[in-house]
């Protein structure tokens, strides 16, 4: 393409063209569209934003609530009364009715990774932190710590 024809396109405002050295005219039929740089930046910014979104969503949170057994979580442990004592209840219903421990937190039951540390929180207020499934509401336990 002459400059002069560059010039008259440029002049006739024909859609698609920039002026921009590296650009393409894509109303001529050789001319791609955009060149390839530009569709792999663009490609390349869209799959940052959807790593940086997902590793987002599945960090490390903190989650407070009480160990209960998932048995017991919602309705409480005066229908089961397994034990004289909330702690006791829970621990009995996980080893009599293999029940898994859980962190309740007034709303909703989440599922622990890890079931041997928590049974020295039966029925304690805790902070959990962890990862969360959202698909199985389960925690990936790194720590169970009491709330203050």
């Amino acid at each position: 393409m002459t400059r002069r024809r560059i010039e008259l396109r440029i002049a006739q405002g024909r859609k698609g063209w920039t002026g921009w050295k590296g650009w393409t005219d894509p109303a001529h039929p050789a001319c791609p569209a955009r060149p390839a740089y530009a569709v792999l930046g663009s490609h390349l910014i869209l799959s940052l934003l959807a790593v940086a979104a997902l590793s987002a969503a599945q960090g490390k949170q903190t989650f407070t609530g009480t160990i209960t057994d998932n048995m017991c979580a919602e309705a409480g442990h005066s229908q089961m009364r397994m034990g004289p004592t909330d702690a006791e209840c829970t621990i009995a219903c996980i080893q009599a009715h293999d029940a898994t421990y859980v962190l309740y937190d007034g709303k909703d039951v989440y599922r622990l990774s890890d079931q041997q540390t928590p049974e020295k929180f039966a029925a304690q207020k805790v902070k959990v932190i962890g990862t969360l499934d959202l698909k199985t509401k389960t925690i990936q336990v790194d720590s169970i710590t009491a709330a203050k």
